[in-house]
């Protein structure tokens, strides 16, 4: 096919959309483009999720196994994990992890194993765009010479292109459809191929010069995030320290309707974003001789404040003539944020992981994680979910609130539990049992 009809395809929804990783920014895909018009494939290698997917179930809380049936019932959609079959989309949207290593360095061996599985069945006139995040040079220097090693040439037999992911998990008022996409090609028919193909599912695209444009769009992005989110937890451990609620003065700064943007301070940074992907930009500065300090002290901060928690925890219990050891310590939220089944980079691990090693007897309630999952960077016990009645409260030495999540009824939890660290300020509209609340 000439260019021209490539578009034409796209255009009329005759092109078929694949997706590689079917998780929390696969799935929402996925229901943009199938609502949409077109026909998918989504793609993963774990055969549980695609044996799930095409028996019409959903695996992730905050997306109804409604969608999938409905898409099944449509005829629009099936999973695969036979990565053989890349050749029969006509566009190849790529939404695979990008962890860091121990180091802290990029581990880009998902984005190098799915490049070199699509290379392998490469056909002309397919459309790849890669969508998980990292740092700019990523789609040129590592993609694009694995898929030219086939003989096929970008912008003459296949397109490439980037657009960064911008998912919110649990939050309604931002589905996939809603949320505008930046798109940067390789080269120009690539980025006019990849922003017809999303204008038809998303609200808004914007077009960037590049796909480095589009790569470094995402890291400023969750850099903002994390340096902000850094900042405001810095000043919560000054606060404290000056007897003022953080809390009230962010509510009070937020009332400025111009110059400020209210930020929140927690226990730590959780999710697959701003954690990790900041880290991407530091690391391609020290390859070019330089050092990002505001990303490192950012980085210093946020990685500290599971050991501020703790503290303040250790705090709360002396003050009631306990130690930690031997206490009984109930976290609240193991997910990463409210309302979601997401449990990565969540610092509830690492409050979990100090606190047993502190010699506290440890246990946890989240309505949407009723089995602790193995994770990457933690020791992480075998453990269930506990059910917060007034007995269970009653026997615990501390309660510790990591993730607000807002089914939880924090006057019944006040009520019963002698004592509460409140890391989230879930805790600000109970009215009696103040006292027995200490923020952190």
């Amino acid at each position: 096919m000439t260019y021209e009809e490539v578009l034409q395809r796209i255009n009329d929804k005759k092109a078929k959309v694949g997706v590689i990783g079917l998780g929390y920014v696969g799935l929402p895909l996925l229901r943009a483009f199938i609502r949409a018009g077109f026909s998918a494939i989504g793609f993963d290698i774990d055969e549980a999720k695609v044996q799930k997917l095409n028996a019409g179930q959903s695996y992730i809380g905050h997306i109804p196994s409604q969608w999938i049936q409905e898409w099944i019932n449509t005829g629009r959609f099936e999973a695969t994990a036979d990565m053989s079959r890349l050749n029969e989309p006509d566009a190849i949207l790529i939404c695979v992890p990008t962890p860091l290593n121990e180091s802290r360095d990029p581990d880009l061996q998902y984005i190098e194993g799915t490049t070199e599985a699509i290379a392998k069945v490469l056909r002309r006139d397919q459309l790849v765009v890669l969508e998980s995040t990292t740092y700019p040079g990523t789609t040129r220097q590592v993609m694009l010479p694995v898929l030219e090693a086939t003989g096929l040439k970008v912008g003459q037999d296949f397109y490439l292109a980037f657009s960064p992911e911008r998912e919110d998990p649990g939050n309604p008022n931002y589905s996939a459809e809603r949320i505008p996409k930046v798109v940067g090609g390789i080269e120009p028919k690539s980025t006019q191929l990849a922003t017809a193909l999303y204008s038809h599912a998303v609200v808004q695209v914007i077009p960037v010069s590049s796909a480095e444009v589009a790569e470094a769009c995402k890291i400023l992005e969750n850099t903002y995030r994390a340096v902000n989110i850094a900042m405001v937890n810095e000043l919560k451990v000054l606060f404290q320290r000056l007897g003022i609620d953080i809390w009230e003065v962010i509510e009070a700064a937020k009332t400025k309707p111009f110059g400020f943007q209210a930020f929140y301070p927690g226990p730590g940074l959780g999710g697959h974003c701003i954690p990790i992907d900041p880290f991407y930009l530091s690391w391609l500065a020290r390859r070019h001789g330089m050092t990002t300090r505001f990303i490192e002290l950012a980085g210093e901060i946020n990685t500290s404040m599971p050991e501020y928690v703790i503290h303040q925890v250790i705090k709360a219990l002396n003050e009631h003539g306990k130690p930690l050891k031997g206490s009984k310590v109930c976290i609240l939220g193991m997910a990463y944020k409210k309302d979601v089944d997401d449990p990565r980079e969540s610092p509830s691990f690492a409050l979990m992981e100090m606190l047993l090693d502190g010699g506290a007897i440890v246990t946890y309630n989240d309505p949407y994680i009723p089995k602790l999952p193995k994770m990457r960077h933690f020791r992480v016990p075998e453990m269930t979910s506990s059910e917060l009645t007034a007995e269970f409260l009653a026997s615990q030495d501390c309660v510790l609130i990591a993730t607000d999540h807002s089914v939880y009824d924090y006057d019944f939890i006040v009520q019963h539990a002698p004592l509460i660290v409140d890391t989230r300020n879930a805790t600000k509209n109970v009215k009696c049992g103040r006292e027995k609340i200490r923020k952190a």
